[in-house]
């Protein structure tokens, strides 16, 4: 009896040991897998949101504890809301969509910049222009406009005219490239759109939800996240951090591009 007893004993010991290294295991190859780590989150800056007076409380699911007057956000979930969010962007480009990328707050111009024009996506980090997705038609034609100052400064057209008159083409050619450059390809709608600061890009924002277009956010402290579709809880006004997260956006369809063998072309 005692030797039946201490065999049973040694085989739960062993068991427990099993699912251990199991469990062990499990969590090492989830690890290796992550779209994202949590200390990349935590050299970016990513856990640092907003002063405790000025936030959102839709936010505090989202945060893990203040510490100095400052919330801390909580990685775990950021962690896991990345990878939602990586996996839907995949989707869409997998799918043949088109993802546009805004940010035009000064933290994020030139990530939002550099991130869509390496994934072949579109982009908008100047001055967001009112009804570009809601009055997409008569954006369109700004943009035609826009194609035509280029054509006539690259046939020799702008040689033939009055200097003063290039002089005001070559203004109106520019104002155009700086607020359209990045969507000068963009046809129709997109499929998605990637914000950076929602508070910020609040009429990018309403004009989406309008139209039923799923929205990918970083989201502070200071926002309402029940605004966006994918929530990515994160610091929207360090660079590192605002870098960081767009570069996994665009990681997810240059990931989406290699496995339909698709060539990434540049949108502008």
């Amino acid at each position: 009896m005692k030797v039946l007893t201490y065999e049973l004993r040694k085989s739960h010991s062993e068991m427990r040991r099993a699912e251990a290294l199991q469990k062990t295991i499990l969590e090492e190859v989830s690890l290796k897998m992550a779209v994202i780590s949590m200390k990349q989150l935590l050299e970016a800056g990513v856990h640092f949101g907003h002063q405790t007076r000025r936030w959102n409380p839709k936010m505090s699911r989202y945060i893990f504890t203040e510490r100095n007057g400052i919330y801390i956000i909580d990685l775990q979930k950021t962690v896991k809301k990345v990878e939602e969010a990586y996996n839907f962007v995949r989707e869409v480009a997998a799918s043949g969509g088109k993802i546009l990328f805004v940010g035009t707050k000064k933290q994020a111009q030139e990530s939002v910049s550099e991130e869509a024009q390496r994934c072949g996506m579109h982009f908008i980090n100047q001055r967001w222009l009112g009804g570009t997705l809601t009055n997409f038609s008569t954006i369109q034609k700004r943009v035609a406009r826009l194609h035509q100052l280029n054509a006539m400064e690259n046939d020799g057209t702008f040689e033939l005219l009055p200097k003063k008159e290039v002089i005001l083409l070559r203004k109106e050619k520019d104002r155009l490239e700086k607020f359209l450059g990045g969507i000068s390809s963009m046809k129709e709608l997109p499929d998605a759109i990637f914000v950076i600061d929602p508070r910020k890009e609040r009429i990018a924002v309403a004009e989406a939800r309008k139209l039923g277009i799923p929205i990918v956010g970083i989201v502070d402290t200071n926002c309402d996240p029940d605004e966006i579709d994918y929530v990515i809880p994160g610091n929207d006004d360090a660079i590192r951090a605002v870098k960081l997260l767009t570069a996994k956006m665009a990681d997810a369809v240059l990931e989406a591009n290699q496995g339909s063998g698709e060539e990434v072309a540049a949108t502008v």
